[in-house]
């Protein structure tokens, strides 16, 4: 197994060296206040986002701009957004859901080819995530690949899962920044993981495994979406949106275009790197002679458009939590 320290070097070498093209630029540098993500409409498709996955609220209750909401290692970006939920960010459905997601706005094919989504994600220390709720994360329409928060084995860690399956996971702690890219590869049909903290470079933490990609180019839901709705608000940081084709680049920042001067000084963040776990083991189920993939606990099982696995591993039984739209193992 190789050490941190070596794998930290061999990213540095090949973070020099490697640079893919951006095709999507998700950065939130364009967006002077939040009232400019108002400016888009299905009548006015302007802008890089589109915002319409959201509450009754006005948009200044579910989204902010600040430098202080960003990772202090992307010098490239003048702030970050910070995303809020809370029990009035319902939205298309009766389903027990808040949800605070951009879409990106776009002309260019982002499902073909072997692409990188890239993004970082923190939490601060006030509006918690709650750790007893499923949260799927910056994912697709088809959930082929997302983060989760909330779902077991470790249901405060963040957890990649592919078509419902986890696959690694570290734990999610209030101030650190988490840099994360997903490995796609639409013509090979397969997804991997890319991950580091703060500042430091990308490494591969997971090879790519098969998944069913697929993607319109504009159903990558960038925010997150928390089951089941509660009064508690949330806060979610999100900064370094792109999406490039290979090679991958794997420094904190584009990289290829000067840096605005500091707004603010910097906070220090940890720097520690991400622990990988083996995917999740489950043993058969002794309730349900169904064949195939298990779900773990807290995992989703049914509902609604929902195709991932639908019996749970033993002793969980699948539960409506909000029927006909959501059943989850417990």
């Amino acid at each position: 197994m190789f050490s941190q320290a070596k794998l930290a070097s061999i990213a540095l070498f090949f973070g020099a060296a490697r640079a893919g093209t951006k095709l999507w630029d998700g950065s939130f540098n364009a967006f002077s206040t939040v009232a400019d993500f108002d400016k888009w409409s299905w009548a006015n498709e302007v802008g890089t986002y589109q915002w319409y996955i959201h509450g009754s609220q006005p948009t200044s209750h579910y989204l902010a701009l600040d430098p202080a909401y960003k990772n202090p290692a992307d010098t490239a970006e003048v702030h970050g957004l910070r995303v809020t939920i809370d029990s009035t960010a319902t939205w298309n459905s009766n389903m027990e859901r808040s949800v605070t997601e951009l879409i990106p706005q776009t002309t260019e094919n982002l499902g073909q080819g072997n692409l990188f989504y890239h993004f970082s994600i923190s939490h601060p220390s006030t509006n918690l995530p709650d750790s007893t709720l499923e949260h799927q994360i910056l994912f697709f329409e088809s959930h082929f690949t997302e983060l989760k928060y909330g779902v077991g084995p470790n249901p405060t860690d963040l957890e990649w899962h592919v078509s419902s399956q986890p696959q690694w996971s570290t734990p999610f702690v209030p101030g650190q920044w988490y840099n994360f890219a997903y490995d796609i590869d639409f013509s090979a049909g397969t997804v991997g993981l890319w991950a580091s903290n703060g500042s430091d470079p990308l490494v591969k933490v997971h090879d790519n495994i098969p998944a069913s990609t697929s993607t319109n180019s504009e159903d990558f839901h960038v925010g997150v979406l928390r089951i089941v709705n509660t009064p508690q608000p949330e806060d979610w940081y999100i900064s370094g949106v792109y999406i490039e084709n290979g090679p991958i680049t794997t420094t904190i920042g584009s990289g290829s275009s000067p840096a605005p001067p500091p707004s603010s000084t910097p906070t220090s963040v940890p720097t520690s790197s991400p622990t990988s776990v083996p995917p999740t083991s489950v043993p058969p189920s002794t309730t349900t002679s169904v064949p195939g993939p298990l779900q773990s606990q807290w995992g989703q099982c049914g509902g609604t458009g929902y195709t991932g696995p639908t019996a749970c591993a033993s002793p969980f039984t699948c539960k409506a939590v909000s029927p006909p739209y959501y059943y989850q193992c417990q």
